[in-house]
């Protein structure tokens, strides 16, 4: 049943990302909104990058932040954010039929280092650190591209600019 739940709920996120992801335009992608912000393309590099993380759940026992670039560079085209997204959901929907419920349910650490960030079972682990993760920056790039007068979609029904035709 937790399988069948995070499959669903996965997928439901994923197909909501690729939408907003479909959106970005490629003339404000070294746009921010703010000094302290990630420009447009690097925080829609990362929402991309999140399904790699969601990748290393399933794949391995642990992550450590320590390994990895803290931040990597960005994407430069619409094309390139679509190919790398749909190439991970790909893996990702193979690991996710190729798992079972002992697996999900097996302890799964994120750390830095020596510092332990957490420890929990995989399922919560790719339920809060990679979907709700992505869902959280989704809604931040749907900000960005309001304040840039693109179309947001609508995630959980309809957004202002698709109830009102665009």
């Amino acid at each position: 049943m937790t399988k069948q739940l995070i499959f669903g709920d996965a997928m439901r996120e994923l197909t909501a990302t690729r939408r907003i992801l479909e959106r970005l335009p490629e003339e404000h992608l070294d746009w921010k909104p703010h000094e302290k912000s990630m420009t447009l393309g690097g925080l829609a590099t990362h929402l991309v990058n999140l399904l790699n993380w969601q990748l290393a759940i399933l794949q391995y026992p642990q992550f450590d932040l320590a390994t990895v670039p803290l931040q990597r560079e960005a994407l430069q085209r619409r094309e390139e954010f679509l190919e790398e997204f749909d190439g991970n959901i790909g893996k990702l929907e193979k690991l996710l039929d190729e798992c079972d419920e002992k697996w999900l349910s097996e302890e799964w650490t994120l750390s830095h280092g020596d510092h332990i960030i957490f420890c929990q079972p995989r399922a919560i682990a790719l339920r809060t650190f990679g979907l709700s993760h992505m869902v959280h920056h989704r809604a931040q790039l749907g900000v960005y591209l309001r304040l840039l007068d693109v179309p947001v979609p609508g995630f959980y029904g309809p957004s202002a600019d698709e109830q009102n035709g665009a």
